[in-house]
């Protein structure tokens, strides 16, 4: 095999109490990659999309963690990249995530997988370092493994697949910037104890909510009493949003990963259209143009397109 084309999802980091360990994949959107090996050493990219990303691979994303992976091959040819981005960067749904981890799955694969995930993981890592300026996998991990993920540690890259029920999940993005940077600045440097003690119940609620499928327990874990309070303010109309939507029948939801997309979780369609329809009325009426989905998990995260 010479050529083949993936499609790599977006992502949800956090779920709410999670912060910096938990992400699930989405059917919904998804980038298309495709890559094709050549005999000349190097990487060639082309994008087909208009987010004016870089093409030389040493500061692109999926270039670099396609580098450091033939790095670790010593490979000596090289590949031409297509790369067809349907998630905007900056929503906050893993769009960089979605580059790096596409990259490396599909090349491990179009080489005969000499790499685990767990070493995919790490080269895709790379990427995200020229992304965020850290080596965090909450959006990678969904990627390459596919479903819910726990990071337990990500020094050593301890990744906990986690089974889930069936999910609908409604996800808006508001067409509004949130450096992720900031976003992490503007974070408390201590907390509380009893603030601690309860994200650490809500988040160990929201383990065992997914595992014993329960849903009335994952809706009770979702909230987040540390890292919301604060990002929250950085999004109009958050608290409409959440409001309306659990009025509804959400479960609970929150923001992915630093915002500004919003994610909402439900146990059937018809309620996740229904919040679809409240997040829309929200915007509308703020005058803010956005982009909604409503999706379910992929649990093959990064997959082949035949």
């Amino acid at each position: 095999m010479q050529s083949i084309k993936v499609k790599s999802p977006a992502t949800l980091s956090n779920l709410c109490c999670g912060f910096d360990i938990l992400g699930i994949a989405l059917k919904e959107p998804f980038d298309i990659i495709e890559l094709t090996q050549r005999d000349q050493k190097g990487i060639n990219i082309q994008h087909l999309d208009d987010f004016s990303l870089p093409t030389d691979p040493a500061k692109n994303i999926a270039g670099v963690a396609l580098q450091s992976m033939l790095d670790a091959l010593n490979y000596t040819h090289g590949f031409d990249v297509i790369i067809e981005k349907k998630i905007k960067p900056g929503s906050g749904i893993g769009s960089s995530a979605a580059s790096a981890a596409g990259i490396v799955v599909a090349a491990n694969q179009l080489l005969g997988n000499p790499f685990n995930k767990k070493q995919l993981l790490s080269f895709a890592m790379e990427g995200e370092v020229l992304a965020s300026g850290s080596r965090h996998a909450d959006n990678l991990a969904p990627c390459v493994y596919g479903g819910l993920v726990l990071i337990r540690d990500t020094a050593s890259l301890d990744i906990i697949e986690i089974n889930t029920p069936p999910l609908f999940i409604t996800v808006i993005h508001p067409q509004i910037e949130i450096k992720t940077s900031f976003a992490r600045k503007i974070l408390p440097t201590e907390i509380p104890l009893r603030s601690a003690v309860t994200q650490w119940a809500n988040v160990a609620g929201l383990v065992t909510g997914f595992l014993q499928l329960d849903y009335a327990l994952i809706s009770r874990s979702l909230h987040d009493v540390i890292i919301e309070p604060v990002r929250s303010k950085l999004i109009p109309g958050f608290d409409d949003v959440k409001k309306k939507s659990i009025d509804v029948g959400a479960l609970g939801g929150g923001i992915s990963g630093s915002g500004p997309s919003l994610f909402m979780f439900s146990e059937n369609e018809k309620i996740a259209n229904q919040i679809e329809l409240e997040m829309k009325t929200v915007y509308n009426q703020l005058g803010i143009d956005y982009k909604t989905y409503v999706t379910t998990i992929s649990n093959k995260g990064v997959e082949e397109i035949i």
